[in-house]
């Protein structure tokens, strides 16, 4: 079970507390309510709207704002990953160790491990510049 995970209890947040304070960021209490949902379930993908819904249906009121704001910044301290697809919808991928994505129709997303990609003859790097990462992302439609 994940260490944010209460089977079915009422949210512990003392679990969301610690990672919030170990990843550098003031636990407010909409912070703790986010965290606790974001990490309860295991690595996954959201978007603000898709954590709006399941703040909502806590009856525990956020304003959307605040979900945005709390978002990028789990995003700035390493909690989440970002992943634009679209350039108009951001996903928040709670799984932040490198891997990439696969996008179906409907746009969910779908982790494919690192290690099961093989990238060659990338183009030469500007002088002074390095690769800090390289994230494919593989679109998909019904056949």
């Amino acid at each position: 079970m994940h260490p944010l995970q209460s089977a079915g209890r009422a949210p512990d947040l003392t679990a969301a507390h610690h990672l919030l304070r170990h990843a550098g960021l003031r636990p407010t209490r909409p912070r703790l309510r986010l965290a606790w949902l974001l990490f309860c379930q295991g690595p996954r993908h959201v978007s603000a709207e898709m954590l709006a819904s399941e703040v909502a249906a806590t009856g525990f009121a956020v304003a959307q704002g605040t979900i945005y704001n709390a978002l990028n910044a789990f995003a700035r301290a390493g909690l989440v990953r970002e992943v634009v697809i679209d350039g108009e919808r951001t996903w928040f991928d709670t799984h932040v160790a490198p891997h990439h994505h696969m996008v179906d129709a409907a746009g969910h997303l779908h982790d494919i491990p690192a290690d099961v990609v093989s990238l060659g003859n990338l183009p030469p790097l500007p002088a002074g510049q390095e690769i800090a990462s390289v994230e494919l992302v593989v679109r998909l439609r019904p056949k």
